[in-house]
């Protein structure tokens, strides 16, 4: 069994937004629910590695956006239907932080020190922030900052390096409350912007310099250890900066983690169609999880 790739009809956005070369619209399906098409840019890879790691974050029960396969008009891309309840808003991180932080660079993306992993927990764990809507929360995660924690060793399992501000927010639903918006945007994951001859050499070599384990260690996320910082954090740094703040939380999810047999992670890669991923690509994914899940399991929250 493969993934579906689901073909969406020439008329079908609502709402058609050009990014730059890219596409994203908005468009109802045949039950009438609102969902989101993003185009992924050719030769990256963009569009399978945000359907792999939406299959990853089912495993770990970490509540995430939902993301399918889909061509339109050739193009080929991701699905999600909306998260956000109708009435509702979702409010990015960079718009939180730029309310209770002095001059917080809001219309930046990356390279903003004041985006340090203790500011989200801050924001995460106010206690009107409910945890969010439809996840049924296990008992060790008491609160937002605790499933921020649980994001950051998902980052860090798929080096995923696109954590900036506008990758995590609250959702407001008026008669509602507050709730913390599920993971999304994973698409910077998985070494998927890189060749299938590099890919082939780095699984391949006995150069450690150039190895899987070399390459992980190189992943940053866009959170720093403190406004002072010179460097952002690496993934499994932000993690471990997090598990400081979360420790039970941080266990919980290790615990989760652990309990994945590697297998998992292949039958999620073997079932992405051969026309979105080459053999290369799944081997060296598949080896990225392997490695960081190594790295994470290792933390003992020293």
């Amino acid at each position: 069994m493969s993934y579906p790739i689901i073909q969406l009809p020439d008329d079908a956005p609502t709402q058609l937004e050009q990014l730059g070369t890219k596409t994203k619209f908005w468009f109802r399906d045949q039950g009438g629910h609102s969902m989101l098409f993003k185009e992924g840019r050719p030769g990256t890879g963009e569009n399978w590695a945000e359907k792999v790691c939406c299959e990853i974050c089912q495993l770990l029960d970490i509540p995430h956006a939902t993301y399918d396969l889909a061509v339109w008009k050739e193009r080929k891309g991701v699905v999600s239907p909306i998260f956000v309840p109708e009435g509702g808003r979702l409010v990015c991180g960079n718009e939180l932080l730029a309310k209770i932080i002095n001059d917080y660079e809001e219309g930046k993306r990356y390279k903003v020190r004041q985006h340090t992993v203790r500011s989200v927990m801050a924001v995460a764990s106010a206690k009107a922030i409910g945890l969010p809507l439809g996840w049924a929360a296990p008992s060790a995660i008491k609160d937002s900052a605790g499933l921020f924690a649980g994001y950051l060793m998902l980052d860090a399992l798929i080096s995923n390096q696109d954590r900036h501000h506008e990758n995590w927010g609250l959702v407001f639903v008026p008669d509602k409350g507050v709730f913390f918006a599920p993971t999304f945007d994973h698409a910077s994951s998985l070494g998927r912007n890189e060749t299938d001859k590099v890919r082939t050499e780095m699984l391949a070599t006995r150069d450690k310099g150039r190895s899987v384990e070399a390459y992980v260690q190189r992943a940053i996320s866009a959170l720093y250890a403190s406004p002072s910082s010179s460097k952002p954090l690496g993934t499994l740094e932000a993690f471990t900066e997090a598990a400081k703040i979360r420790p039970d939380a941080a266990s919980y999810w290790m615990g989760k983690l652990a309990d994945i047999n590697l297998e998992g992670f292949r039958t999620i890669l073997a079932e992405v169609p051969g026309s979105e991923i080459s053999a290369p690509a799944r081997d060296f994914a598949c080896r990225i999880l392997e490695v960081n899940m190594q790295r994470i399991l290792k933390y003992s929250g020293g």
